[in-house]
């Protein structure tokens, strides 16, 4: 046993199995410390997630507690400060897990030149990926672009590994703290009270993950490849928020999702998914630019209009179109937005409204549980059709026909927009058209920002500028 201080970095990494960092630290230390860098600065923009984040520190110290392991929340400007000052005191071995951002993975390099001149023990483990990201190249050693080459590559590469020994989590000998002036979780909390519908919805934590898991794996996931595209029914997992904070390792998923027999065309459209999910922190990574601006460098003349009113309309889920409004008040509502509406509301701001895709990134960064700049910026970029193998521009979704489509019967609707709840079912994505005594547009539901016809046309005639 070394008998120096084991130091956990926790980032997006709140589970015990599979937490390879982690288990190192205890199997090596009989004293661990968990801590936890909270900047400030970083969550400005990224409201909901402050709440998901302070609910899952507090659930991971309580399960920390039990293994007699501390989490400590530091609160810091700047990391490199942080460690710098860490250095100097040397008397501990510490251990992290990757983050695949451009970012994170130039730190790690900057920590461990400064780790190795001032010989302090470090290990940087593999995060929550199947593949390291230079794992999966073309032939040529180029990045891929186009998602179908990249996933058939990247899933027979993790098929045929060989897997590495599951280790567990062992228990400390005695808990001891490290940091001073800590924090606690509550202090993370957002200042606004949106969240409070969140707590009847959400529990951040490792056991809950696994129990989503399990509960979409037996009665999900053979349907899941058409059920996924319909709002109105639990047809999805919903553990993005957990993936995202490490709640669960996308290995976990992979293993689970391969017991089940047989394996059907819900299962390897479920696996896709995951697979997305690499090819964006593949993208990401590769072509760094692409997070803050368009990766297709076409779209860099693109005539974007600056519409504040149509912007806000559009936040508030009162552009007049069901189906939009829907997704962006369960978004505010819930801090989750079916996958499927995503695409469509996505859609209705850059073509319908000709708004900047960044714009509407940055409402979701601060909404979205899940929010990572991997799938956020590429799922973006992807409907406005300058991401990697993105829906061409000239794809231009009919809000009224992707409501008939996948909400038939309107439930979605009227759930998240309820003064269309006693409208006919013929008129609920054209309120429009109907003829009701008791309901006035205008008055009771607002009359469409812009008629969809005349906006296609539009957004057709932008995009041949560029």
């Amino acid at each position: 046993m070394d008998k120096k201080i084991g130091l956990f970095w926790l980032r997006d990494d709140f589970r015990l199995i599979k937490n390879n960092g982690l288990i190192e630290a205890t199997r090596n230390h009989d004293q661990v410390v968990v801590f936890y860098l909270f900047k400030g600065e970083e969550f400005k923009k990224q409201e909901a997630q402050k709440w998901w984040l302070s609910k899952s520190l507090l659930n991971f110290k309580k399960k920390l507690k039990n293994l007699n392991i501390n989490l400590e929340i530091v609160e810091t400007n700047s990391f490199k400060n942080f460690f710098d000052k860490l250095i100097k005191k040397g008397d501990f071995t510490i251990y992290w897990n990757k983050v695949y951002e451009p970012d994170y993975l130039k730190f790690d390099k900057y920590l461990s030149n400064n780790f190795k001149n001032k010989k302090i023990d470090y290990k940087i483990f593999k995060g929550n990926v199947l593949n390291e990201i230079e794992e999966i190249k073309k032939n040529d050693g180029t990045p891929f672009k186009v998602f179908t080459p990249f996933w058939r590559s990247a899933e027979k590469y993790f098929v045929e590994k060989i897997p590495s020994k599951e280790k567990i989590i062992k228990k400390c000998k005695k808990k001891i703290t490290y940091f001073k002036n800590s924090i606690e979780p509550e202090k993370i909390l957002p200042a606004k009270k949106w969240f409070k519908n969140f707590e009847e919805i959400w529990s951040p934590d490792e056991d809950s993950a696994l129990k989503e898991l399990d509960i979409f794996i037996k009665d999900r996931i053979s349907n899941y490849s058409d059920g996924r595209n319909f709002p109105n029914i639990n047809g999805t997992s919903k553990l993005s928020p957990f993936i995202k904070f490490g709640q669960i390792h996308v290995e976990t998923i992979w293993s689970e999702c391969i017991k089940k027999k047989p394996k059907t065309i819900g299962t390897s459209k479920f696996l896709a998914e995951i697979g997305w999910r690499e090819f964006n922190h593949s993208l990401i990574n590769h072509f760094p630019h692409m997070l803050k601006n368009n990766y297709s460098q076409k779209f860099n003349n693109f005539p974007w209009e600056k519409n504040f009113k149509f912007l806000s309309v559009w936040k508030k889920g009162m552009t007049g179109y069901p189906i939009v409004d829907a997704g962006m008040r369960e978004l505010y509502s819930t801090g989750w937005m079916h996958n499927r509406v995503r695409m469509i509301v996505g859609s209705f701001l850059v073509k319908h409204l000709l708004i900047d895709w960044k714009d509407g990134e940055k409402y979701f960064r601060n909404c979205l549980l899940d929010y990572s700049p991997a799938n956020n910026v590429a799922g973006w970029q992807w409907v406005a059709g300058c991401g990697a193998d993105a829906a061409p521009y000239f794809r231009i979704f009919n809000p009224i026909l992707q409501g008939e489509k996948f909400d038939k019967e309107g439930e979605y609707v009227k759930k998240w927009v309820p003064e269309l709840k006693d409208l006919a079912k013929k008129f609920i994505h054209k309120p429009w058209e109907a003829n009701d005594e008791k309901f006035k547009l205008g008055r009771d539901y607002p009359y469409p920002i812009v008629k969809h016809d005349e906006a296609r046309v539009k957004a057709l005639n932008a995009f041949k500028k560029i």
